[in-house]
């Protein structure tokens, strides 16, 4: 079952179940997935690693708003983003560890024998897409000039 599949289902179940806060969060990332899917002109569908980053990002919207919320001393509106963000981490694979990217990305220097600041972006690229949707990139940009300083 793939991840629009998986969504749809959901929404079905989350009517049944009355669960209002579920149903915005998913209804908010079946929107955006049937945007991604038409920007093509087509309905072809998405693939996976387009259904990650979508995740990913509804999620990092959701994260940074709560934050704001909570700034503002907003506890309602703090936890209804709250509530829909661990809607959408639950589609989300597991997060790798600080460790584990670490040791990725000198896995990854290693191989493509990287040795100064100006094969970064090569690093970054293949770094990325090995880590895609379980790396958070900014952490692993760090780890990556940490690895090439």
């Amino acid at each position: 079952m793939n991840l629009t599949e998986q969504i749809n289902n959901d929404i079905k179940d989350a009517m049944r179940a009355r669960d209002q806060k579920k149903l915005a969060a998913l209804r908010d990332i079946k929107s955006k997935i049937l945007l991604e899917m038409t920007k093509g002109g087509s309905d072809a569908g998405i693939d996976e690693a387009t259904g990650l980053k979508i995740l990913n990002k509804l999620y990092k919207q959701r994260a940074e708003a709560a934050e704001v919320y909570k700034a503002q001393d907003r506890p309602d509106l703090y936890q209804d983003e709250i509530d829909q963000a661990a809607v959408i981490k639950a589609y989300l694979p597991e997060a790798l560890s600080e460790a584990d990217i670490k040791a990725t990305v000198a896995r990854i220097v290693e191989q493509m024998g990287a040795s100064s600041m100006a094969d970064m972006g090569k690093v970054m690229g293949a770094a990325t897409k090995e880590m895609a949707g379980r790396a958070d990139g900014k952490l692993v940009s760090q780890f990556v000039k940490e690895a090439l300083a």
